[in-house]
């Protein structure tokens, strides 16, 4: 950065779970998973400026992309924006004080990370912003504490996730896929759809592998940039729990394919739909048949970059 700098602001991913397979509750209460991250072109956008003092505070605005409502985000120190300057303010010598003014883009509690982006562009810009010099890397492992989807949003492109999500190994994925995301304008709780998954699978006599594992031919697909291939195979385990939840979102599924969606899928814990297209062409058309029967629908690309300082 250069001298004199006062503000930054750093643009970070949502992402897709392509495919999100669950295991059991685990002693500590988290579920193994085993998913396919895929960040897309819907990016959260974080300005970090310096403050008097050594407070963090924080304000939220809705005026992206989507104009999303954003009254029920936490200005406060529960903000994921906000945890994630105030860990790396605990191991930077030249700590100030700063504001971050976040712009939504990414649906909120959507099951596309928009928290864990905003908390993946704080770090980046609170470090250029006080000159910490900590490497990807480094931010990462700091980024572990705030949950698993923050490392990713730093990284973007396409990995797997093991364990919680926070064992992430990089996957060659260069060619873009197309999507065509639906929004909802309510969110869904992501430890309530896994409870109710974890009630499901009690109901129906289900024993989930502890630990899974991703299917191959997915990678394979997603290497290939192959959309034929890869509808098929995309998979959410937590989807019938947050079908159960809303079921409005069947009816979005079914309206989606009857549209010409490849595929379709919810993404996360919801109630963010991901549908699967052939080409950027389709993908324009999909959104605008979508928006025809009043849906609030937005084309997106993937792999994208992870979390970047904007010029």
């Amino acid at each position: 950065m250069r001298a004199g700098t006062r503000s930054v602001r750093v643009r970070a991913p949502g992402k897709i779970n392509v495919s999100l397979k669950v295991g059991p509750p685990r002693e500590d209460g988290y579920h193994g998973i085993a998913s396919v991250f895929l960040a897309v072109s819907l990016y959260e956008e974080v300005t970090a400026t310096l403050a008097p003092g050594d407070a963090i505070t924080v304000t939220v605005n809705g005026q992206g992309t989507l104009n999303l409502p954003h009254d029920s985000i936490p200005l406060d120190r529960t903000n994921l924006a906000v945890r994630a300057a105030e860990l790396l303010a605990e191991v930077s010598p030249g700590r100030t004080g700063v504001h971050l003014d976040i712009t939504k883009r990414v649906p909120i509690s959507g099951g596309m990370g928009g928290g864990s982006a905003d908390a993946a562009a704080a770090l980046l810009a609170c470090d250029a912003l006080w000159g910490s010099g900590f490497s990807r890397d480094e931010l990462a492992k700091i980024a572990v504490d705030l949950g698993a989807d923050v490392p990713f949003a730093l990284v973007g492109g396409t990995a797997v996730g093991l364990g919680v999500g926070d064992q992430l190994t990089p996957a060659i994925s260069k060619t873009p896929l197309h999507w065509v995301l639906v929004t909802s304008d309510y969110g869904l709780s992501t430890p309530e759809v896994y409870r109710r998954l974890d009630e499901i699978r009690l109901r129906d006599g289900v024993e989930p592998d502890p630990q899974p594992q991703i299917d191959p031919a997915i990678l394979g697909a997603m290497r290939a940039g192959d959309a034929q291939r890869l509808a098929p195979l995309l998979h959410n385990d937590l989807q019938q729990a947050s079908l159960e939840l809303a079921p409005a979102l069947g009816d979005i599924l079914e309206t989606g394919k009857a549209a010409g969606a490849l595929a379709g899928i919810i993404s996360g814990s919801g109630p963010t739909i991901a549908f699967l297209t052939s080409s950027s062409g389709h993908a324009a058309e999909l959104e605008s048949l979508l928006g025809t029967e009043g849906l609030q629908a937005s084309s997106v690309r993937g792999p994208a970059h992870g979390a970047r300082i904007a010029a």
